[in-house]
C-alpha cells in the first residue's frame, strides 16, 4: 500500500455560522450536496457543527488530491457520505475524480480514510488517500468483513 496524499483542515464552527447567517441557502447549495444537506438538517442541535466538518473534510482532500480548490477540482466534486457502519468517507466526482484517477499508478486501486471531529468552536478533518495493487486486493484489505 503507497499514501497518494494527505490533507488537513481545522474549520471555525463560527465562521461556517456566520456564512449561513449572511448568505442562507445560497452557500448551502454552492457547497454541499443534497445528501449532505439532508444530514445536516436532520441534526437541528448540531446543523453548524455539520456542516462545518462537512466543509472540513472538502477542503482536506482538495489539499489530500495535490490542487485544493482549483484545476478543475469543486465543493461539490466531494460528497462526505457514511458507510452502513457510520463511518465516513468521500465519493468524488467531476474534477476531484479526474485527479484521484490522474495520481493514482496503473494497476493500483485507490482508497480514500476520512475522519472527522468537533469540539465547538472547531470542527477538523483529516483525509488520507491510499492505493493497493488491485492483485492484492482482498476484502480483508479494506476490513470489509463484518468483526467477530
Amino acid at each position: 500500500m503507497i499514501v497518494l496524499g494527505l490533507g488537513n483542515d481545522l474549520c471555525n464552527i463560527e465562521r461556517i455560522q456566520n456564512s449561513l447567517d449572511r448568505f442562507g441557502y445560497r452557500f448551502i447549495k454552492r457547497i454541499f450536496a443534497e445528501t449532505e444537506i439532508a444530514r445536516a438538517e436532520r441534526r437541528p442541535l448540531t446543523r453548524t457543527a455539520t456542516f462545518a466538518k462537512r466543509f472540513a473534510a472538502k477542503e482536506a482532500c482538495a489539499k489530500a488530491l495535490g490542487t485544493g480548490l482549483r484545476h478543475g477540482v469543486y465543493w461539490r466534486d466531494m460528497v462526505v457520505t457514511n458507510l452502513p457502519s457510520g463511518q465516513p468517507t468521500l465519493q468524488l466526482s467531476g474534477g476531484a475524480a479526474v485527479q484521484l484517477n490522474r495520481i493514482t499508478p496503473a494497476g493500483m486501486k485507490a482508497h480514500i480514510n476520512l475522519t472527522l471531529t468537533d469540539d465547538h468552536p472547531w470542527a477538523q478533518a483529516i483525509v488520507l488517500i491510499t492505493a493497493q495493487n488491485i492483485a492484492e486486493i482482498t476484502p480483508d484489505s479494506f476490513n470489509l468483513r463484518p468483526q467477530a
